[in-house]
């Protein structure tokens, strides 16, 4: 064997980024001869840093913060230096080359540092039936998120928002609310329903904590425990970036340290565009998440999907910098995949509760996303893709798979193997299983993020046979990484998953091994589920359907290809009315416009051997609340009737949610001053025994409403006919309406006197030339007399000009109102006729400030563009 065969095996064994006779990269720290510092320099550089000499502040790794310290000072005396929050070996430079600090032997790796981040999500319509979310709401109404806590991590949310009355961990009341992004996130996730049905999150009783995202490390791991916090929400990016950095490596550490938080990242909006760095640069519509932070293992990517299940055109798609599979879900985000990543984490802190309210404490992160993946529903290209992941989210899946059991825990040292037995029952269309383990973190810009590899293997205690995970061609070429996934062993992931189309009832065996464990021993979940039978998932029970307008009918099959009847009927009635005599049960929905009425409803799919029965729900729109008036004795609120409703629920906003609080036959209820301070109301009607669609929930203090009356305004405020709109709130025991004019003397006369009506249209027959002020006086059965503000208006002749106030102080401005939609010229002259200024005007009401003649008499010419002219003498003092 020759010197440089020799030499050439002990570098492929001891460096195994060397290659035989050509240096493809060194790992940090080797000192094999001088050629090598540049290379070594080089990866200690994030990405696009190699050319800054500078300019920008860099993110910097050390290992040793004193020496590095004193190291900048001697080499680099103009740098300035700030340590990171919670981050004792991350530094923030500035005014040093970041070549330069690679060079350091302190530094590990320099990284990028403050990029501006941004919301991915516009506010379209929310549909928590395409994810399952109202089926867990309608079958365990008990999973709301009570006793847990979500971080949302952006700008400051609305404190004032009743949908997070007495919920909020850390409100901020100086906080300025620089968008209603993380409102809308907060509410997706754990909205209480308070202001209307609309806004009910997923878990809709969970606290909810507020953190900056202008940091985009994480958050203290100690603060976020003391909040109780075990989901955090990330709904926003920076721009697509490809490699393993020092945020992405921080959160890969925080799940290590806290194994029971999850951090569910939104795949980003930029799906159509391509990456300028890393293996897959400028290849269009793939590897576009935004930002390296989502290149972690142990955090959830979600990227988005119309309401049908297809994935957005916008929603960022994998893989990651490596090849792994990122996004690993979809979801509906109809405006974006922040909105995606909200809903999965509501639907996390269900999967949470579901494992606490059985075993008493919160599962690992691994354990949930090991739900939340197998249950998936496969979505675009068979098994996983790039696009999808694992497939579209499925919370009733997710949480039945821990309420059932079905999953394992355990932990594999290098070449153990766990074996976990697995029954399989009768007439199962599909069995799933899923690994996950949470990775310790990897050294910054490291080629395979990946350190302790498992393998998952599937076994058929009768036969032998062994079924291996899905897994994706990762080679950077668009048709690559388009091909189907195929069957071999997994060595990029944290996450395995396998699947067995029709398999024969019997016992099988789940194999976990530790292919490659660097020390000690890898925690790790599975979760598995028998996929069969048929779910209705829309209609349910936990949310009614608009009346009058298309709704998606949806339901979840697991069987053979069959066709059935879509029928509804009106509950209370035998007989179904056909919708769709043809079905496919593959399709798993329908569209259906409802009946344009209020009234409880049934839908069915019928086959020749079964047939599906939906819940029963209400057809309805939602039921206005309405404040006849406010007034400081009293508060009349009043809906419409609702066809064969027997009561009316009314509800009252406690100090989390809305609680019932009276009912009533009538649709009108009176408030006393002591309940109409309580603010919030809201009201549904019963029939049959359930409560039917209510609507917003307003406040009752409200000065819009008013005390009887709601508006009065002038008709116009400048004109030769002097006429008012009247809007009162009801005429319930209202006796008559006057308008009434002030009079010189300050008293207010009676000049016309009508019969209440909501909307009445007042006119004074014979006004006063010029300003003046009118009020509207309601007087009740009672005797109660009730006045509206006092408003101005001004009588103008077609021909006249009013002009005022006669005299007028020196250098104060004169009001001038000419005849509605005329141009005016005005010209001021003294007594002896020569002009001293000049002003344009319109015909509304103008303040003219006239040029400094000095005292005395003067005269205004104003004339209009059709030719008339008047003359006006005024005095200044």
């Amino acid at each position: 064997m020759s010197a440089a065969v020799l030499a050439c095996r002990l570098v492929r064994r001891f460096l195994p980024l060397v290659l035989c006779g050509t240096v493809i990269g060194w790992l940090p720290g080797n000192s094999f001869g001088q050629s090598s510092a540049p290379t070594q320099a080089a990866k200690r550089l994030a990405p696009g840093l190699q050319t800054n000499r500078a300019t920008q502040a860099v993110r910097v790794s050390v290992t040793d913060v004193a020496a590095f310290r004193a190291w900048l000072t001697r080499e680099q005396p103009r740098a300035t230096v700030v340590p990171e929050e919670g981050q004792p070996h991350l530094l923030r430079v500035q005014g040093a080359s970041p070549a330069a600090l690679a060079n350091c032997q302190w530094v590990q790796f320099v990284d990028t540092s403050h990029r501006k981040p941004h919301d991915e999500r516009q506010l379209n319509g929310a549909d928590f039936a395409a994810n399952t979310v109202s089926s867990v709401h309608s079958r365990y109404p008990q999973l709301t998120g009570s006793g847990l806590a979500v971080s949302v991590k952006e700008n400051p949310l609305d404190i004032q928002d009743i949908d997070f009355k007495g919920r909020l961990v850390n409100p901020n009341p100086q906080a300025v609310l620089l968008s209603s992004h993380s409102t809308i996130m907060a509410t997706l996730i754990a909205g209480g329903g308070n202001s209307s049905p609309n806004g009910k999150g997923a878990a809709w009783q969970a606290r909810i904590a507020q953190s900056d995202y202008e940091n985009l490390l994480p958050d203290e791991g100690a603060l976020l425990a003391r909040q109780g916090v075990t989901v955090q929400n990330h709904s926003y990016g920076v721009g697509i970036e490809n490699y393993y950095g020092l945020e992405a490596k921080a959160y890969d550490e925080q799940t290590r340290q806290y194994p029971t938080l999850l951090h569910v990242f939104s795949s980003g909006n930029s799906g159509n565009q391509a990456s300028t760095e890393g293996p897959y640069a400028k290849l269009a519509g793939v590897a576009n998440l935004t930002g390296q932070f989502k290149m972690a293992k142990n955090v959830l990517l979600v990227g988005a999907t119309d309401a049908l299940g297809q994935v957005a055109p916008l929603s960022s798609r994998g893989p990651a910098y490596d090849g792994r599979v990122k996004p690993e879900l979809v979801a509906y985000g109809d405006g974006g995949s922040s909105e995606a990543a909200a809903l999965v984490s509501g639907i996390s802190l269900l999967v949470q509760q579901a494992y606490r309210d059985q075993h008493g404490i919160v599962p690992p992160a691994a354990l949930v996303k090991a739900a939340l993946l197998n249950s998936a529903d496969d979505t675009g290209r068979p098994a996983v893709d790039f696009d999808s992941g694992y497939g579209q989210a499925d919370a009733l899946g997710a949480v039945r798979t821990v309420l059932e059991n079905r999953f394992a825990q355990g932990s594999v040292g290098q070449g153990q193997e766990q074996i976990i037995p697995v029954t399989v029952p009768a007439g199962t269309q599909q069995l799933k299983v899923t690994l996950v383990w949470a990775d310790p973190e990897a050294a910054a810009n490291a080629s395979r993020a990946l350190l302790n590899d498992l393998d998952l293997t599937l076994v058929s205690t009768t036969s032998g046979q062994r079924w291996l995970p899905w897994t994706l061609s990762t080679y950077p070429h668009l048709d690559s990484l388009k091909l189907p996934a195929r069957r071999r062993p997994d060595h990029l992931n944290n996450a395995e998953q396998i699947t067995l189309d029709a398999p024969e009832a019997g016992t099988y065996e789940l194999h976990v091994r530790g292919y490659q464990v660097a020390q000690g021993s890898q925690a790790f979940s599975v979760a598995y589920e028998f996929e069969q039978g048929f779910t209705w998932t829309q209609p349910s029970a936990a949310r009614n359907l608009p009346a009058g307008q298309p709704t998606v009918l949806r339901w979840q099959w697991a069987g053979a290809a069959t066709t059935a009847r879509l029928e509804y009927r009106f509950v209370g009635q035998p007989q179904w009315q056909v919708l769709n005599p043809v079905v496919s049960l593959a399709q798993q929905y329908a569209v259906w416009t409802t009946p344009d009425t209020t009234a409880l409803v049934q839908v069915r799919l019928s086959t020749g051997a079964a047939a599906y029965e939906s819940d029963e729900v209400f057809v309805a729109m939602p039921l206005a609340l309405q404040v006849a008036y406010a007034c400081p004795d009293e508060t009349l609120l009043t809906w419409a009737r609702v066809p064969g409703a027997t009561q009316y629920q009314v509800y009252k906003l406690g100090a989390t949610h809305l609680e019932p609080y009276r009912l009533v036959a009538d649709t009108v209820m009176f408030l006393t001053p002591v309940e109409a301070a309580q603010r919030y109301y809201t009201v549904a009607p019963l029939i049959r025994g359930r409560s039917g669609e209510r609507g917003s929930t307003p406040d009752v203090t409200q000065q819009t409403y008013g005390c009887y009356i709601r508006s009065f305004i002038p008709k116009q405020l400048v004109s030769d006919t002097v006429q008012f709109q009247l809007q009162l709130g009801t005429t319930y025991r209202l006796k008559t309406v006057q308008l009434e004019r002030r009079e010189p003397d300050g008293s207010f006369r009676v000049i016309q006197t009508v019969v209440p009506a909501l909307a009445l249209s007042l006119t004074d027959q014979a006004p006063v030339v010029g300003r003046s002020e009118y009020r509207v006086r309601a007087e009740a059965e009672n005797g109660r007399v009730y006045y509206s503000s006092v408003e101005e208006a001004f009588f103008v002749r077609k021909t006249d000009v009013l002009v005022y106030p006669v005299p007028v102080a020196a250098g104060e401005p004169i009001t001038i109102v000419g005849p509605q939609g005329e141009p005016l010229r005005v010209r001021m002259y003294d007594m002896l006729g020569r002009v001293r200024g000049e002003a344009a005007a319109d015909g509304t009401i103008n303040s003219v400030r006239l040029p400094a003649p000095g005292k005395g008499t003067f005269l205004l010419r104003i004339s209009t563009k059709s030719g008339s002219e008047v003359t006006r003498r005024i005095l200044v003092l």
